[in-house]
């Protein structure tokens, strides 16, 4: 971007510029939850915040891949991008797979930073990421967004709130009458929503996505078997609030980087 050019109003702002500059680099987002966005060429690859599960947590809490075999690939080298090749090459996922899981992963990414306002960004040299094999444009991350958004409340500041939520059993929970119709997926997540959790939490803890997650809370209130804790009940979030493994060293800062905001 050229000197002239007015500083980027948002994040979805932002990526349209990078992406009509075919620009390589990562955002670094700060605020609750922040992250970090990863471009190349102009599409947004990667995300990596503490307000979603990534694609490591996805892995290992669904145990699509073991522990073991994700130390034993770690090992191989820590360059995040040869952790993906070692992923097929030693046949624990094949490439479309892993393609799948991180589009997943970046979607539901994008959907918790959009949430809230961030406090500030800047725009780095390119970092390196666990590369999936994804490549979105900025705009249809946007409509995706408010999709999620209009699926859930049809308006971000409620959604923002409902994520905020620490859902607890209803009464109806504890009758078997209530709960034997409820499929497998759904009775794991009452069994998580404990009035302790968040639903960032439940997700975390299952190894599913923040928005699957919210559906299934949304449907369980909905059905009378959640009910929001009372204030005295309310318990601070438990799960991590940092990535399982830091996979990025900071690199140097681009010759030509947009412009800082701070707020």
């Amino acid at each position: 971007m050229t000197d002239e050019t007015p500083a980027p109003r948002n994040i979805p702002a932002l990526l349209s510029a990078l992406h009509t500059e075919n620009r390589s680099c990562t955002v670094l987002v700060s605020g609750t939850p922040g992250g970090a966005i990863h471009v190349r060429d102009g599409l947004v690859v990667g995300m990596e915040t503490p307000g979603a599960p990534g694609v490591e947590v996805l892995l290992l809490k669904s145990r699509r891949v073991t522990e073991e075999d994700w130390a034993a690939v770690r090992a191989a080298g820590a360059d995040p991008a040869r952790l993906a090749r070692e992923l097929v090459a030693q046949g624990l996922l094949g490439a479309a797979e892993l393609e799948i899981i991180g589009q997943a992963a970046l979607f539901d990414a994008a959907f918790a930073l959009a949430l809230t306002s961030p406090d500030g960004w800047e725009v780095t040299a390119a970092r390196p990421l666990l590369e999936t094999g994804t490549a979105v444009q900025p705009a249809r991350l946007v409509t995706e967004n408010t999709r999620r958004v209009h699926l859930l409340a049809n308006e971000r500041g409620a959604t923002a709130r409902f994520a905020r939520d620490r859902l607890a059993p209803a009464p109806a929970a504890r009758d078997p009458r209530q709960t034997a119709r409820l499929s497998p997926r759904h009775r794991t997540v009452l069994t998580a929503a404990d009035g302790r959790r968040t639903p960032r939490d439940i997700a975390f803890t299952l190894g599913r996505g923040l928005f699957a997650v919210m559906l299934d809370l949304r449907d369980l209130l909905a059905q009378g078997l959640l009910q929001p804790p009372s204030a005295a009940a309310a318990r601070p979030s438990t799960a991590l609030r940092t990535p399982p493994h830091p996979s990025t060293t900071p690199s140097q800062p681009s010759a030509t980087p947009l412009p800082r905001r701070k707020r």
